[in-house]
């Protein structure tokens, strides 16, 4: 036994010796190659006279980037299991259009928009209006694609000319909003539901107790759906120069008009006045040679990416002078959860904290909170608006600015704002509370395994391993309505309503901005900058900066991120993306299904109320 334990002992020494050694080299291994590139580094990027700027930006666009850890997402690159979808920052793409339009070395732009993932009306509208402003500079805009989405149709269509591969095709079926529902299968898993909710709209609780939508919900959803898709052919229709009618197609009108194109998509694309030509990828690159001339190379036209291009913009230039006066953006985006979160997440302190340092920031006068959520935790928004309150109280006023979602939470830290602003397309409104604890009871039984036992009071007799007594369900219940009506009356009081006006309004329901306008919801419809002009307005300032207030990371994640994000590093240990990661190729083959289901858990799995209570629009969800 003794010979045993010494040769596992020294087995054990080897192998640590070995871990400590690999990642020893690999720490020095990238310390080299940081040094090598440092001359790289120095390099400015040359914008070619005469470029074309190709907007390819990838991802989904968002208001905020998501926290990724660096050491993980470069190693999940290395290993193709970064599964964090590539987000860019629609403040970026403006700001590049923008410079652009000003460049005299910029002749035209290129949409080539085949990696853009998503996104909502209203981010898509702010691109779409800097297009139209870089077009009055008597600038060209070309759109180019083999197949366009509902999301990249919206942007090429502001485009002087669009193109479409021989073999391509557009995709424009109108919005939709399916959620999955999963009461048969959480009773087949014998997972026992307790619901608590208010009002007669709120469908955030649906997909557990039920197999299908209700009508109620139905109802609502088909309203801002249809207002949502109105806004979206009219901008098109708009810019195209054709009625709203060209996108209405019912299925057997459909079906004849590719009957008449014996099913090519692109000819139906062509017939509809969608595209203006069909080309293929060489026939549009050399048209653009002939245009705006051969890059070095001869190989291709002469072009700079909208990553290069933003890059160029980022170099170390204007410096905000410490004493400026300011307006301060601070962005609001995701779910709402209790206690500290990273970006990505609106967390209750996380947030609040960032609100604080605006507040005690004597350089910012007026503070604009950009809200991109559908809601969450109950306490948490309600720590976020009680530092919108104190922003107040020390003479700073606070506009919210509603993005894509602002909903339920997202509306409970809006409304005790100055003014409240939002995109005609914002999704908000959904005024409604509920609770969810799901025990387990009936599926341990099934097992084979039981809880049992004795308690000083009847209170500590709740479980998930046992459920909840029929009294303290009524008490949850209770705690809910409790909750709905201090919603109802603190949207009243800060929106100077009636209570009644209040609730006939509230009950869980979605609006669109312009829908809940009308109801004294929203004050103003307008972007972010209409916003920030509002809120220096209302603090009678002239000349200000504007300076958003992020979370700053820690020493070690700073040097992490500047370190993955060396140019050799990224060249020597990150792969080119590839369409071959096994999880992407699972979840497509599902049709998105899979990504849905998983959406969906995670949202629940974030669920962290500590009362339980959570104002969450879980329908608010547009499929594009």
């Amino acid at each position: 036994m003794i010979y045993i334990g010494k040769f596992f002992k020294g087995l054990w020494s080897a192998i640590n010796f070995s871990r400590k050694l690999i990642l020893n080299l690999i720490f020095f291994g990238l310390l080299a190659v940081i040094v090598l590139s440092i001359p790289q580094q120095n390099g400015a990027i040359k914008v070619p006279e005469g470029a074309v700027l190709k907007l390819n930006f990838e991802g989904k666009l968002v208001e905020e980037l998501t926290y990724i850890d660096p050491v993980d997402a470069a190693f999940g690159e290395f290993f193709s299991s970064n599964d964090q979808p590539k987000e860019v920052l629609v403040d970026d793409v403006v700001k590049v259009i923008n410079n652009a339009a000003n460049d005299s070395r910029i002749s035209m732009i290129l949409l080539d928009l085949q990696s853009l993932h998503g996104a909502h009306l209203n981010k898509l509208d702010t691109i779409s209006k800097a297009l139209i402003n870089f077009k009055q500079s008597g600038k060209k805009i070309i759109a180019h694609g083999s197949y366009y989405s509902q999301s990249q149709y919206f942007l090429a269509s502001t485009a002087d000319e669009i193109s479409l591969h021989p073999y391509g095709a557009i995709k424009i079926r109108g919005f939709a909003n399916y959620p999955l529902y999963f009461k048969d299968a959480l009773e087949k898993l014998k997972i026992t539901q307790h619901i608590y909710r208010v009002g007669t709209y709120k469908s955030a609780v649906e997909p557990f107790i039920r197999n299908d939508m209700s009508p109620a919900a139905k109802e609502a959803n088909q309203l801002w759906l249809d207002e949502l898709w109105s806004q979206y052919k009219s901008d098109i229709a708009e810019a195209r120069k054709f009625e709203t009618s060209n996108f209405d197609d019912k299925a057997d009108q459909y079906l004849t008009k590719m009957k008449q194109v014996s099913g090519d998509y692109a000819q139906y694309a062509l017939q509809n006045n969608w595209v203006d030509v069909l080309q293929t990828d060489q026939q549009l690159q050399a048209k653009l040679i002939q245009e705006a001339g051969s890059s070095f190379s001869g190989k291709t036209f002469k072009n700079i990416s909208f990553n290069k291009y933003l890059s160029s913009l980022n170099s170390p230039a204007a410096l905000t002078l410490p004493s400026q006066d300011s307006v301060a953006v601070i962005v609001a985006r995701g779910n709402i959860v209790d206690g500290k979160q990273k970006a990505g997440k609106i967390g209750g302190d996380s947030t609040a904290a960032l609100l604080k340092k605006a507040r005690l920031n004597d350089n910012v006068k007026a503070v604009v909170l950009r809200i991109d959520s559908g809601g969450g935790s109950m306490f948490a928004s309600e720590i976020i608006r009680n530092e919108v309150l104190a922003i107040k109280e020390a003479g700073k006023p606070v506009i919210a600015s509603m993005s894509s979602v602002a909903a339920s939470g997202g509306y409970w830290i809006a409304m005790s704002a100055d003014e409240i602003w939002a995109a005609p397309s914002t999704i908000t409104g959904s005024i409604g509370v509920f609770g969810t604890i799901l025990t387990f009871e009936k599926s341990l039984n099934s097992l084979g395994i039981y809880s049992d036992g004795v308690a000083t009071t009847e209170l500590n007799n709740i479980s998930l391993s046992r459920g909840i007594s029929e009294d303290l369900s009524d008490v949850f219940q209770l705690g809910v309505e409790d909750a709905y009506d201090k919603f109802i009356t603190l949207v009243a009081q800060e929106r100077e309503l009636s209570k009644e006006a209040v609730n006939k309004v509230a009950q869980g329901r979605v609006w669109t901005a312009t829908q809940a306008q009308s109801f004294g919801l929203v004050d103003k419809l307008g972007n972010k900058q209409d916003a920030i002009d509002a809120a220096a307005q209302l603090a009678q300032l002239d000349n200000y900066d504007v300076i958003t207030i992020e979370q700053t990371l820690s020493e070690k994640d700073q040097f992490l991120k500047e370190l993955f994000n060396t140019k050799l590093v990224s060249t020597y240990i990150l792969p080119e993306p590839s369409s071959n990661n096994l999880l992407q190729r699972v979840i497509s083959s599902f049709g998105g299904l899979g990504e849905q289901m998983i959406e969906q858990f995670d949202e629940i799995n974030q669920f962290n109320d500590p009362k339980g209570i959570y104002s969450r629009c879980l329908t608010c969800d547009v499929i594009y």
